[in-house]
């Protein structure tokens, strides 16, 4: 298992918790030279690639490249790492992308003609819609266009987890009794990534 973070002690220590092997690899997804740098040094099949990096609801922020935060952090860097890696994917013979939306997806479209909120007021709960909706649509185009390389894609809702996020971003207002514990929720992804059930679905 490989753990692609910002922070590599915070990784490191968060991976100290996991049993079994667990290597911690540099990886921001705002930083398309972390993510090239990624790419290259991966060099065995890759079977399964859970994309599930993501901000919440931030201030109007831009990239280095003049793109809106949560577009470039949850849509577009996992963009560029997935299709990266779409060879080692296809050497695994029968790989699964596992995308991690979220139900805020319905606060907005993907606005092709203004992605990045250059000519309509930005709205931090539009934003996070937007990318959350993107990462529905590459899991649907990614499986119509790999399918034959043997790859699969899905995106999931994993529900109100009760994580720093919120505290950091006066994020989703679900009551805390009603939120999900952090292994809770990523059972959704781990079903997606590993059930049978699931086998080229």
């Amino acid at each position: 298992m490989t753990l692609d973070v910002r922070d590599v002690p915070e990784g490191t220590q968060v991976a100290n918790g996991i049993a079994g092997e667990v290597d911690v690899r540099l990886l921001d997804l705002t930083d398309h030279d972390t993510i090239r740098s990624f790419i290259r040094d991966w060099d065995t099949p890759l079977d399964i690639l859970i994309n599930n990096a993501g901000v919440m609801a931030t201030p109007e922020t831009y990239t280095d490249l003049g793109w809106e935060l949560q577009f470039a952090t949850n849509h577009l860097g996992h963009f560029a790492l997935a299709l990266g890696l779409h060879d080692a994917l296809a050497a695994a013979g029968n790989a699964r992308i596992v995308s991690v939306s979220s139900s805020a997806l319905f606060a907005s479209p993907v606005i092709f003609d203004d992605l990045h909120f250059r000519y309509r007021n930005y709205d931090k709960w539009e934003a996070y819609g937007q990318s959350k909706t993107a990462n529905v649509l590459f899991a649907v185009e990614a499986t119509k266009r790999w399918a034959d390389d043997g790859i699969t894609a899905n995106s999931l809702m994993p529900g109100a987890i009760a994580t720093n996020l919120q505290r950091h971003t006066g994020g989703e207002q679900t009551p805390p009794e009603k939120r999900k514990t952090v292994e809770q929720g990523a059972s959704t992804s781990v079903l997606l990534a590993t059930s049978p059930l699931l086998e080229g679905i």
